[in-house]
């Protein structure tokens, strides 16, 4: 593997948030990074993104909870987990131990619930560098979808959040309506450093053999090659706003994908469905922006950043 970190600058800064390059995992997608840390060091990777804790377990979303579609996937797991206690206790120790720098995520079906959430996690800050408030999951009955509907909602948990905690506080959006801009005006208000966008698309799937739905849910999260076009356009249309540090995220596959959502304005960006697929794909993002900087005598990262539309922002 390349030396990136001798011969590239990579480091982004979000906010309080310092990442050693911008690659991090997505929510949902890399599990705790346990797993992934026997195909490869994580600890090379701007950090790992813990799958979202509740307050107690969660059994999710009954099945089916997966379908591949053209170009992408359906998932609705429904947010299982075993809770918040039960990974700080067990998971995150282990975590840590590999070095790599960890983001925990978080939802809650109220205000309150993030609040107890935030609360358990204040004695665990010194081993995180981020707290993703999940805001957006279009799979779940309650929460999420609701939040970003709302942007009210979205100042009120995030100020609340910020009152508990001084670790870094990251807001994930959606793109299933259409205000991100005033969404991310309220996060940043609250006291975030970033929000990250775009999260999964609200969409289904039916069987014309049986006149089933294809998942349990009937709604789940379309992700994967099918959504980076749209990804990339609201993450340029909120980056060039210069409103608060974006984490680009959707159908982000390569090292290509990385750096046009980078070029688009994103500080940092998200792996998702691609780990599913390539469970190195971290990596080898990781070394392909690397030796893409080196062939273009390229020495900091951050000098790509919004590049496109400090070039041609009055196209759009």
């Amino acid at each position: 593997m390349t030396d990136f970190f001798q011969s590239r600058q990579l480091s982004v800064k979000l906010g309080r948030i310092i990442l050693k390059n911008p690659v991090i995992t997505c929510s949902g997608t890399f599990a705790s990074g346990l797993e992934y840390n026997e195909f490869y060091d994580i600890s090379i990777l701007g950090a790992v993104t813990t799958k979202s804790m509740s307050l107690e377990r969660l059994h999710g979303n009954p099945p089916p909870r997966i379908y591949e579609t053209a170009s992408g996937m359906l998932n609705s797991i429904g947010l299982q987990n075993e809770g918040i206690d039960c990974f700080l206790e067990n998971e995150l120790p282990f975590l840590v131990k590999t070095g790599a720098a960890v983001i925990v995520s978080i939802f809650g079906e109220d205000t309150q619930e993030f609040n107890k959430i935030a609360r358990r996690i204040k004695s665990y800050e010194k081993e995180i560098i981020a707290v993703e408030l999940n805001l957006s999951c279009p799979n779940v009955k309650k929460g999420g979808m609701a939040f970003c509907a709302l942007p009210d909602e979205i100042y009120r948990i995030v100020s609340q959040t910020r009152e508990i905690l001084k670790t870094g506080i990251i807001a994930k959006l959606s793109s299933n309506f259409n205000n991100i801009p005033d969404a991310a005006a309220k996060a940043a208000k609250g006291g975030a450093d970033a929000v990250s966008i775009i999260n999964t698309i609200a969409a289904t799937a039916f069987d014309i053999n049986t006149f089933k739905p294809r998942l349990g849910n009937i709604t789940g999260g379309l992700s994967g090659p099918a959504i980076k076009p749209i990804a990339l356009l609201k993450v340029y249309e909120l980056a060039k706003e210069n409103i608060i540090p974006v984490i680009g995220m959707g159908g982000i596959m390569n090292w290509e994908d990385a750096i046009e959502f980078i070029i688009a304005g994103a500080c940092a960006v998200g792996i998702g469905t691609a780990n599913f697929i390539n469970p190195d794909c971290g990596r080898l993002i990781i070394d392909g922006i690397n030796d893409y900087m080196r062939k273009r005598n390229i020495n900091d990262i951050n000098i790509l950043k919004g590049i496109v539309f400090k070039n041609y922002g009055a196209i759009i």
